[in-house]
């Protein structure tokens, strides 16, 4: 079966929806798909900075969002010694309509993108649908083959003007272009979990607090801390070798004030490795898959990179502006 499309986006994370979004209200024909059934997916970029808020107002979703459940944070300070806390990021000083990061699951915001979508006669989302391959023609990328996951796997080809990959860091679409990412050496990795948090717990500011050779951020969440460790990179093994007491230790010494709660972790089962890495496809590469008629475009280059820095949170709206950037240049 063959189908065909103005630009079809290989994704449906923040840089795919918001573009699909952005490409269809400007009369772009767009196609998202998406390989899951749903947005579920546990310990993604759940930050949304005071620039997607303000994107998210001018596409005058900023009321609906506003209703989904979350936190703001509007500083990250570190612990000093001999106590206190040094304010290392005071968004308060910030001279827009919203000086915070809003903490909110990605499911949320990727759903409200979707039912925006819904709206858009030129918008079209199919979730399920897993990319196999790209389509050819001679060195151009013309489109993508995929398989629907909810049937007998038939596979349909969609042909585009526009391919774009937005399917992060380990990109299908961008390996089968043939596009070798550039990699950044990242020493470090990180580990995901929850811890509960009461009511009384202070949530205006991320406070990341460093021990030997790790540190600890507990992120606020609805009715729990998102806690993110890291330490030195391939340690993985090592760690899930020493056991989840051991582990408990570190997260306490990491972040004392959760230390009566680090018996909530039951196993290493609930510690979530991150491979962090950073990488990226060169410009020219994609040039190379272009051939002036057809474009190719590697949108989520910095997605790929899913990285919950310690110097600050890098989430969705990382990834959001560099793909509205990209796809602009091109489309021109």
């Amino acid at each position: 079966m063959s189908e065909r499309t103005t630009c079809v986006i290989v994704g449906g994370g923040p840089a795919g929806m918001v573009l699909g979004l952005l490409l269809a209200r400007g009369g772009v024909e767009v196609t998202v798909l998406e390989k899951h059934s749903d947005f579920l997916r546990d310990f993604r970029g759940d930050t949304v900075h005071p620039t997607t808020l303000q994107l998210l107002d001018e596409l005058g979703l900023g009321e609906r969002f506003a209703r989904l459940p979350h936190t703001r944070v509007d500083e990250i300070s570190f612990p000093k010694d001999g106590g206190g806390q040094l304010v290392f990021v005071d968004l308060k000083r910030l001279r827009v309509k919203h000086p915070y990061i809003a903490m909110v699951p990605q499911w949320d915001l990727l759903d409200l993108l979707a039912i925006a979508g819904r709206d858009e006669p030129r918008f079209t989302l199919r979730m399920n649908a897993e990319v196999t391959s790209v389509l050819r023609d001679g060195d151009a990328v013309v489109g993508v083959r995929y398989r629907d996951r909810t049937g007998a796997g038939e596979e349909t080809e969609i042909r585009a003007d526009l391919t774009v990959a937005a399917d992060g860091r380990w990109s299908a679409v961008r390996a089968a272009a043939g596009l070798a990412p550039r990699e950044t050496p990242v020493p470090f990795d990180a580990w995901w979990l929850r811890l509960p948090r009461r009511p009384e717990d202070e949530i205006a500011s991320l406070r990341p607090n460093a021990g030997a050779g790790q540190l600890a951020v507990a992120i606020p969440r609805e009715g729990y801390f998102q806690i993110a460790y890291f330490a030195l990179k391939g340690i993985d093994a090592q760690l899930r070798a020493a056991g989840i007491e051991r582990f408990r230790e570190r997260i306490a010494e990491c972040l004392p004030v959760l230390a009566d709660r680090v018996d909530q972790l039951a196993s290493m089962d609930d510690v979530k490795h991150l491979d962090i890495r950073l990488n990226r496809s060169p410009a020219r590469q994609a040039a190379a898959v272009s051939r002036g008629r057809t474009s190719f475009c590697v949108a989520a280059q910095v997605a790929s990179a899913r990285i919950a820095d310690p110097r600050g949170p890098a989430g969705g709206s990382v990834v959001v502006i560099p793909c509205m950037c990209r796809v602009i240049r091109h489309v021109n």
